[in-house]
């Protein structure tokens, strides 16, 4: 039994994708390795940041503060990716834009002048403690984005009117 939304339009067309089946695919091929490194990225540098922030605070606040923003970026890109959407893509490309200038005001930080930070942060001597990949992941994400985006805007096409 198939059911009609609109005179020759099938119900299919009409439901949503569920989250993390998104039609722009955000989540899915290339972007489910993004995901699955953002989300372990964000376990990474949240339990560091709360381990360092309540056991040894008053050493380094500033580092164990950034090391808790950069898990909480990768959290909402995380969520980003798995929900998918328009929306989605766009919240994930801020934070991915944020993580870079963090990453890239850290590391230039912690090169130019060690005693800035006592202790590391998650994007100190840029991500340097976890093998550079925090500066290699806002790019390869912004990277995956800006495909995604012309992905959805190809599939779009042009409408007619009546249809």
């Amino acid at each position: 039994m198939t059911q009609q939304t609109a005179p020759g339009k099938p119900a299919d067309d009409a439901v949503d994708p569920a989250p993390g089946k998104a039609a722009d695919g955000i989540g899915t091929g290339p972007g489910r390795l993004l995901l699955s490194l953002y989300a372990v990225f964000t376990v990474a540098a949240l339990s560091r940041s709360i381990v360092q922030l309540s056991t040894k605070y008053h050493e380094a606040p500033l580092a164990y503060l950034l090391s808790g923003l950069a898990g909480v970026v990768y959290a909402v890109i995380t969520v980003a990716l798995w929900r998918g959407g328009e929306s989605a893509r766009r919240v994930a490309l801020v934070c991915c834009s944020a993580e870079l200038l963090g990453v890239l005001t850290v590391g230039v930080a912690t090169v130019a002048d060690s005693s800035a930070f006592p202790d590391a942060t998650v994007w100190s001597d840029f991500g340097i403690g976890y093998v550079f990949l925090p500066l290699a992941l806002p790019v390869a994400g912004l990277l995956w984005l800006r495909r995604a985006a012309r992905a959805a805007g190809a599939g779009a096409g042009p409408r007619q009117a009546g249809h």
